[in-house]
């Protein structure tokens, strides 16, 4: 059921997005910046691409005008890793159905494993879907299939989630709150 009160769901992937890899060399010191964080969430030492979640990025998630979803194939582990390394309550989490002969022929297609999935998941609900593998493939097979409004953003994975993406989000947000827009989402 979707109605005027209810938010837009913000389904958000970790890789890439959150967890910037595959940059050039040259472009950080190290290879990628890292960040140093009071909280020391399970499974921080044992996985060092933590050190690569920029913890401002909590605060920003939840100053947009949405509900968070993990949408991720790190599944509850994003709860117990990401969210508290960026101050993010327990945030509900995609579980991923089993692949079957629906996603080969969609593989085949173009269209991403997730975008089925999420497009049910939403269940006609208006949603932003964050993630550095979309495609345009994805962006129309949403547009024919999914009822409610959608944004499907793209994030390069080498920079991870920046301000033009939070800007773009923020708009987006907004606009479908039919409430106007601070492009301050910091």
């Amino acid at each position: 059921m979707t109605g005027p009160t209810q938010l837009p769901l913000l389904f958000l992937d970790v890789d890439g997005p959150l967890i910037p890899f595959g940059a050039a060399p040259e472009q950080y010191p190290n290879g990628h910046p890292t960040y140093q964080t009071p909280r020391d969430p399970r499974g921080a030492r044992s996985n060092p691409l933590l050190a690569r979640i920029n913890p401002a990025h909590g605060p920003r998630l939840t100053a947009l005008p949405c509900d968070l979803v993990w949408a991720t194939t790190w599944m509850d582990d994003a709860n117990e890793c990401i969210a508290p390394r960026l101050g993010l309550p327990r945030l509900p989490v995609v579980i991923w159905p089993q692949p079957s002969d629906v996603d080969e022929q969609d593989e085949r297609d173009g269209i991403h494993w997730k975008t089925r999935p999420l497009v049910d998941w939403a269940s006609g609900r208006s949603f932003a879907w964050v993630d550095d593998e979309i495609t345009d493939i994805d962006r129309a097979w949403v547009s024919a299939h999914h009822r409610g409004h959608a944004l499907l953003h793209r994030v390069d994975p080498s920079r991870g989630l920046g301000d033009a993406d939070y800007a773009a989000l923020n708009e987006w947000l907004h606009t479908m709150r039919g409430t106007p827009s601070s492009h301050d989402a910091a």
